[in-house]
């Protein structure tokens, strides 16, 4: 991704809040609106963001429409620039991914916790109906709710959809009548992607047979999204002794499914929501109970699903993951009795770039306490209890002397209780 237009926020407002812009019907006729409620309040500041996919060769012209739209309005304007190939995989899927990240991404930059998405009725109702013929549940099936919490760095970020009880025909007399102006993107003409196939093909049909039938699917959807929050909370009092920290107890799971399965499904889809992973067919949650069904004691399971490893350890399901990030070496205070390593030894050797992150290559000992002996991290993992695959810990380096483990302890040798002293710290970004 890359960015090129730097916005200069105010440092007086209170409030910051942002509006995706694509350029399309519906998010000019958003910017607009919300332009026009906040005319008069001056402890609110708007962004306009756009995100320039990089697939067609109008993008270009979007992004220039786009930012002298924002000009007009007198908002701030930043893009993103994707780089995605037309040619691998589900270009929607990987497009709208890379969207929500990038959007994300700018709200972060910006300190902005609320975004405004243009999402309409007609959306709601394609997205129910392309649900549908994914066999989707209950949550496939509420759609796109109004509001949805999602946690990027150091803050949470709301994404809004104001205009999602609001039809095409109408926001399009809207335009109409204020003499907005919008740009049409071309591929929403191409019959090729599902969704456009349903907007030009399905739902005209349906709207003979049921004139109301864009209100009607919308409003399935909320009522289906109120029964899958009855569904959560099921969940949550069900799984008492099945959640322990962010896994699964698989024993009182398994004892579950055998006297009410549908109350396991719930709560092992629930565990994967709250993972935000992808609801998986009833073919593959099958599969996954025939698994733990037949699983010997204490042994290790593993299963990729939506891009991410599910591993059974100590009868524990645990969602697995690489980490990334960087090591940071936090100041101790001078009255402090924590241990830590010596201030100047540290910078003197960051300075020199003789500081470096490696992986373990299986001969590695640490001490961690005084009255312990160095002993290797195989021994120490074991002792700390933690699951094998995540034993691959980032080690830190200071003068080709191993340090600190990630999860397992600093070189007890290289502590001093005196002076100013650092505490390296794995901090994870992602």
């Amino acid at each position: 991704m890359a960015s090129s237009r730097k916005s200069q926020p105010s440092p007086k407002s209170t409030k910051r809040i942002a509006v995706a812009l694509s350029g399309g019907l519906d998010s000019v006729v958003l910017l607009d609106t919300v332009c026009k409620s906040q005319a008069k309040n001056k402890n609110t500041e708007i962004f306009v963001f756009h995100i320039h996919h990089g697939l067609q060769k109008q993008a270009d012209d979007w992004l220039i429409f786009c930012e002298q739209l924002a000009k007009k309005y007198k908002v701030q304007f930043d893009f993103r620039l994707l780089h995605l190939n037309n040619a691998e995989g589900n270009i929607e899927a990987r497009a709208r991914a890379a969207r929500y990240e990038a959007l994300t991404d700018l709200c972060e930059e910006y300190g902005i916790e609320d975004l405004l998405l243009a999402h309409h009725q007609n959306d709601q109702a394609e997205t129910v109906l392309l649900q549908l013929l994914r066999g989707a549940g209950v949550a496939g099936l509420s759609g796109m709710p109004i509001s949805k919490a999602i946690q990027s760095g150091m803050r949470p970020i709301t994404l809004w959809r104001p205009l999602l009880d609001q039809s095409r025909a109408e926001l399009e007399a809207y335009a109409k009548e204020h003499k907005l102006k919008w740009i049409e993107d071309p591929s929403n003409q191409d019959r090729k992607y599902r969704r456009n196939a349903i907007r030009k093909d399905i739902i005209p049909k349906l709207e003979k047979i049921q004139p109301e039938a864009i209100t009607n699917l919308a409003r399935s959807a909320s009522l289906l999204s109120d029964a899958q929050l009855l569904l959560d909370r099921l969940a949550l009092q069900d799984g008492k002794e099945i959640f322990s920290n962010e896994s699964l107890n698989t024993k009182p799971l398994l004892s579950l499914a055998k006297s009410d399965l549908p109350a396991a499904n719930n709560i092992l889809r629930f565990w994967l929501k709250l993972n935000e992973l992808a609801m998986p067919s009833q073919e593959r949650i099958n599969a996954w109970w025939r698994d733990l069904s037949n699983v010997k004691a204490d042994a290790q399971l593993e299963w990729t699903h939506d891009g991410k490893v599910i591993r059974l350890w100590r009868n524990q399901l645990q969602l697995a993951s690489e980490p990334t990030g960087q090591w940071v070496f936090k100041a101790i205070a001078a009255r402090s009795k924590h241990l830590g390593l010596p201030a100047a030894w540290v910078k003197e050797l960051q300075a020199e770039g003789r500081i470096a992150t490696k992986i373990r290559t299986g001969s590695e000992k640490l001490q961690t306490k005084s009255n312990s002996p160095r002993k290797t991290l195989k021994n120490l993992f074991q002792e700390a209890d933690i699951p094998p695959w995540q034993r691959n810990a980032p080690l830190l380096y200071i003068d080709n002397q191993l340090i600190a483990v990630a999860g397992v302890g600093v070189s007890y040798p290289h502590l001093v209780q005196s002076g100013p002293r650092l505490w390296p710290e794995w901090q994870e970004t992602s």
